[in-house]
């Protein structure tokens, strides 16, 4: 039988019944879109991919991202077969506990997965990010006789992927910035969990990636793989655009489920299943693979160390000759680690000054910049109100590459899943701002970014509804609360200037999982540091910010904007006689972090505790007694008379804390 079938053929059925025994064995999964997809992956993979299955983080091997990330066992199936340290036994463990083939492709959980992908047009989106460093990274060290930077990333989409908004932001980025080396591959199978596509989907969706300035190009036939590798050709030869290559495909191909909802998002079924054995001529039990389609596969393994060691004994060649571009390569692209001595250069600010922590943020950025070439900062249109410009870094754009700077436009979705990409290409630590009520368009990326653990950093200002007259729908109110409820996510508040630099700090250094800095659009006193704690102790989270005279009689604890209330209910408190510590806790999921010595020493058991915060209250009970916080939406009208209006005055606080000691 294998002596009359080509390799070709049984090289992507393997792939087809590798994934449709897997969801068989599991009893769920998505079986119809590998057997539809698998000559379009077998050929990217076979004749184009440039990886090394021994050394999955090589710096120059081609990324891929199965976007349509239900598919997952065409990946799986795909990194066995290449070589991959993904064994058979954990094929046939497919969405089982524990084991290394989940029901969704995780970066850092399966060796060779570039992207966690299942939320439909995440991967496409970071795949844009993924190439826009790529294109960076090659203007930045490339030099004559010595393209160290210098691979594609390639996507296979679903229309699932193509419908969501996030996609079609990224993809209009990625045509404007004329990423040539991005190459889609969408899966057009016409069929989605409710019917066919045509029910919800009508546009012209070549039409449309053209006119966001893609190439796009049409393969009638899904399993022509001659036609599938003309069109790849045509993509990596067209340098000025990014490609989209239409892939007529059938989902379930060859069983008697084709071309139906049925084949999409469960088993086929032992009848469909063996159905499709005896059409395609697939005689092997379940996960037997013949000798010969593992040989072929597996040539990955030759072909890949050889192109790793050419491209080593050529980036040595280049560090002879340029040695301190050879160094800064090896410290943010291979170590991803920060150059000795950059904490020296947070400032430092003057207290008794008003600033707001925004402008604080933007003067930490303005002092580390020149020092991080690696900082990559952005907005969603919002630079002069995010303040996260600093003056060294000019625009990118496709004519500039090399500049340090993105105007994303109105984006945040993009914005979100770009910097995922980023950061997990190697190379830059980016950093994306908009206003902290928007956040909530970016919530898909900042929850896989948490999953993935990458060490991203949102800039988030105009945090609280002392923004005033823009009014409620400008005013965050369940933000702060709802992002502290993602695991993964550091969120920190930092109470003043100070404050702001440790806030900075702490998202720099941390090596796994993304930060979220929430800032204020209004001015906030420095805090004299000879009076109060110095600002390191935000380092931990929370820390006793001011301690009276006396024994305490209870805690005021609050963040951002409400410790300088804090602060001077303490001084009201203190004149009536009434003694109270007031502790900063700028970072939830840092305290949480102490150990319960540390955690008990700020925040004493004995002692009752007020929390004061602008924002919603739930959550505060893990730590306090009683909440001055914020229950409904806020209102338009000067930010002080709004904060006045809602009880967010020092008279307000002390009063409460007293009710808390009668209480």
């Amino acid at each position: 039988m294998t002596q009359e079938i080509p390799i070709e053929t049984l090289a992507i059925n393997a792939l087809r019944f590798l994934a449709a025994d897997a969801v068989e064995a599991a009893g769920s999964g998505h079986p119809g879109m590998p057997m539809g997809a698998a000559p379009m992956a077998y050929v990217l993979w076979h004749d184009f991919l440039k990886h090394n299955p021994a050394d999955p983080r090589w710096p120059d091997r081609d990324r891929f991202v199965l976007s349509a990330g239900h598919g997952s066992m065409l990946l799986y199936a795909l990194l066995h077969l290449s070589g991959y340290d993904l064994p058979i036994e954990e094929l046939k463990r497919f969405r089982q506990w524990g084991s290394r083939t989940p029901g969704h492709p995780e970066y850092g959980h399966t060796p060779g997965v570039e992207v966690t992908t299942g939320p439909l047009g995440q991967g496409i989106s970071t795949a844009v990010g993924l190439a826009l460093a790529e294109l960076k990274l090659a203007a930045e060290f490339n030099r004559e006789r010595f393209e160290i930077v210098n691979h594609h990333t390639y996507v296979i989409a679903s229309d699932g992927d193509l419908m969501e908004g996030v996609s079609s932001e990224s993809a209009s980025l990625a045509g404007h910035w004329r990423l040539g080396k991005l190459i889609v591959l969408w899966d057009d199978n016409r069929i989605s969990i409710d019917g066919p596509t045509s029910i919800a989907f009508s546009e012209d969706v070549l039409a449309r990636y053209k006119a966001y300035g893609w190439q796009t190009l049409v393969v009638e036939d899904g399993n022509d793989t001659g036609e599938i590798r003309a069109a790849v050709e045509v993509a990596r030869a067209h340098a000025s655009a990014p490609t989209l290559i239409s892939v007529r495909t059938h989902i379930g191909y060859g069983s008697p489920k084709q071309d139906t909802p049925e084949a999409h998002g469960a088993p086929l079924g032992e009848e469909a299943l063996a159905a499709a054995r005896e059409k395609l001529g697939w005689p092997y039990p379940p996960f037997e693979i013949p000798d010969e389609v593992y040989a072929h596969y597996r040539r990955a393994l030759d072909k890949g160390s050889a192109a790793q060691e050419a491209w080593e004994q050529s980036f040595e060649a280049y560090s002879w000759e340029n040695t301190e571009l050879g160094e800064a390569f090896v410290r943010r692209v291979v170590q991803q680690a920060l150059p000795a001595g950059w904490r020296e250069r947070l400032p430092r600010f003057e207290p008794g000054s008003r600033i707001a922590t925004r402008k604080a943020s933007g003067q930490v950025l303005a002092a580390l910049s020149p020092h991080l070439p690696e900082l990559l900062g952005g907005s969603a249109d919002l630079t002069p109100s995010n303040n996260t410009k600093a003056p060294d870094m000019s625009n990118f754009s496709a004519d500039r590459p090399e500049g340090r700077y993105i105007h994303y436009g109105v984006r945040e979705h993009a914005m979100g899943t770009i910097m995922n990409g980023l950061m997990l290409h190697g190379g830059y630590r980016p950093y994306g701002g908009t206003f902290l009520v928007f956040s909530d368009y970016m919530r898909g990326a900042v929850r896989l970014a948490a999953l993935m653990g990458t060490p991203v950093v949102y800039v988030w200002t105009h945090d609280s509804i002392a923004i005033g007259e823009d009014g409620p729908t400008h005013q965050p109110v369940e933000h702060l609360m709802s992002l502290r409820a993602m695991p993964g996510l550091w969120v920190i508040r930092p109470a003043d200037a100070a404050e702001t630099a440790m806030a900075w700090r702490m998202a720099l250094e941390r090596g796994s999982g993304p930060t979220a800095l929430i800032l204020t659009r209004q001015g906030l006193p420095v805090l004299d540091r000879t009076r109060y704690a110095p600002a390191e102790g935000a380092l931990r989270g929370g820390y006793v910010l001011s301690e009276p005279a006396d024994t305490p009689r209870g805690v005021i604890v609050a963040t951002g904007s409400e410790v300088p209330l804090a602060l001077a209910a303490q001084d009201l408190l203190a004149e009536r006689g009434v003694p109270v510590r007031v502790v900063s806790l700028p970072c939830f999921e840092a305290f949480a972090e102490q150990d319960d010595a540390y955690r008990s020493e700020v925040l004493p058991s004995g002692l009752p505790v007020l929390a004061v915060e602008a924002g919603a209250s739930l959550g505060w009970e893990r730590y306090a007694d009683d909440v001055l916080g914020l229950d409904r939406f806020g209102a338009s009208a000067p930010g002080e008379v709004v904060y006045r209006e809602l009880g967010f005055t020092a008279e307000n606080v002390a009063a409460r804390f007293e009710a808390l000691l009668e209480g």
